[in-house]
């Protein structure tokens, strides 16, 4: 999947500092559809969780093409602010200059990027998953007229309990690392194995991890904390912070899209109990799918299983929306 990139010429974050010369990395998928005024009118954005970019949308890809549920639509993908591919701490050289930013910083970055790379006036549709569905809730309370509907994939409304436990858990590992310098360091410490280690145990179904044998964990414990690595400790400090911090359990009320949102059984991080169902609760006329996955969180990966529930959901924007 090629990527592409974009500049914005500036940005200000909500603590008031700017940067310029912020770098977007992006890529699309369709053929976009313009009115008579030149605008485009089928674009729908997808925002990619945790640990992903805009490589991400992948998972879309079974849901792609002649009669399935997206076809008919143009797809952007940006990886999120504090990413690497775009703007964060180790790509843009900054460190832990870089600024704190939140759930709306990482909203209003991308809001940015469309409005100047594209000619659109409003999105069809938001998808995101997990802490990409932050996001796309976020989008839905801050820009409430700018798309038709909204998809929230194995996500919440308020990150508590156990998954701030293990956001903060994560950024004690790092910061207790005396290799990570108070953030100035010149190679990753290698704590970030562990911390990589420590969300694998969750990313699952506990049915899937006792299926393995004990070589079998313990061989995909250690790629897990390879794959770690590869990360950067700041840009997951700054990131865990700013899902810390994400709480809109008192604004749901304000969601107007239309809104699907999707649970998994298995899933450690959100269980449909605790968040799903809540969420469906707190958002007027929305509509719930959960399906069952060994795979747990993970299973969002595997939207096929779906797919009949989601071109039902879709076909009022294939149909009725000009596609």
């Amino acid at each position: 999947m090629k990527s592409s990139y974009f500049t914005l010429s500036e940005f200000t974050f909500e603590s008031g500092e700017t940067l310029k010369d912020l770098r977007i990395e992006y890529t699309c998928i369709g053929v976009p559809r313009v009115d008579s005024d030149g605008f485009i009118n089928n674009a729908i954005l997808h925002i990619h969780g945790w640990s992903g970019d805009y490589s991400s949308v992948k998972r879309l890809n079974p849901l792609t093409g002649e009669g399935k549920p997206l076809n008919g639509f143009f797809i952007i993908a940006p990886t999120s602010l504090g990413s690497p591919g775009s703007a964060s701490p180790s790509t843009t050289g900054l460190g832990v200059k870089f600024p704190k930013y939140t759930i709306s910083d990482m909203v209003n970055f991308h809001y940015k990027f469309i409005r100047e790379r594209f000619r659109i006036r409003k999105l069809k549709g938001v998808i995101g998953a997990s802490m990409g569905g932050f996001q796309a809730l976020q989008w839905a309370v801050s820009y409430p007229d700018f798309m038709d509907f909204l998809v929230l994939l194995v996500t919440t409304f308020k990150v508590r309990g156990l998954n701030y436990a293990i956001f903060e858990y994560i950024n004690q590992i790092i910061k207790t690392d005396p290799a990570y310098k108070s953030g100035v360091y010149k190679e990753d410490p290698r704590c970030m194995c562990l911390a990589s280690m420590f969300m694998y145990f969750y990313g699952y179904s506990r049915e899937y991890y006792n299926r393995l044998d004990n070589r079998q964990l313990r061989d995909a414990m250690i790629k897990a904390g390879e794959e770690g690595m590869e990360l950067d400790a700041n840009d997951i400090i700054w990131r865990n912070n700013a899902a810390m911090e994400f709480n809109l359990e008192d604004q749901l009320e304000n969601v107007r899209a239309d809104t699907l949102i999707v649970g998994i059984n298995q899933d450690q991080y959100f269980p449909p109990d605790s968040d799903t169902i809540p969420l469906s609760e707190g958002i007027k006329n929305s509509r719930t799918i959960i399906y069952d996955s060994i795979c747990g969180h993970l299973g969002v990966n595997e939207l096929e299983k779906i797919e009949d529930e989601l071109k039902e959901f879709l076909e009022l924007y294939t149909l009725g929306g000009g596609l």
